[in-house]
């Protein structure tokens, strides 16, 4: 199983718009890297789902759910998407702020390629992730 961190902006998509769907298709993704990693996911791969620009907070944990196809939103054969489902909202989202200050999660993508919206995570960072999304909840 592979671990990843999906970005969205809240005001478009927000987890509460993910959970009241209960599948989502993760779309528009418009960079080389991003879509790359879309195509590595495999189903039941967990997806951390992170609130952009508003918040930038991650909220809860999603869940590969099939695997890449080709993106319905445009013509272009070079993109492609997943489709997820929310498996948790985490008791307390994990600010970004929380994770720069984290030692233990200095080289996560998040930080080293912020502009990237979809990255992968190793597994101690999930952990990590997890259980600061766990801790006082």
């Amino acid at each position: 199983m592979n671990f990843w961190l999906v970005k969205s902006e809240p005001f478009k998509y927000s987890w509460n718009d993910f959970v009241k769907e209960k599948r989502g298709v993760w779309d528009g993704v418009r960079n080389f890297q991003a879509r790359n990693n879309l195509k590595a996911m495999a189903v039941g791969d967990l997806v951390l789902f992170y609130h952009s620009n508003e918040g930038k907070e991650i909220v809860g944990i999603a869940k590969v759910v099939r695997e890449a196809y080709p993106d319905p939103t445009t013509e272009d054969d070079r993109w492609v998407v997943v489709d997820l489902e929310p498996v948790e909202k985490l008791p307390q989202s994990v600010t970004l702020e929380t994770i720069k200050a984290d030692t233990r999660l200095q080289n996560i993508a998040l930080i080293r390629q912020s502009r990237l919206s979809v990255s992968p995570v190793r597994p101690e960072e999930f952990d990590i992730i997890v259980g600061l999304g766990h801790e006082h909840a």
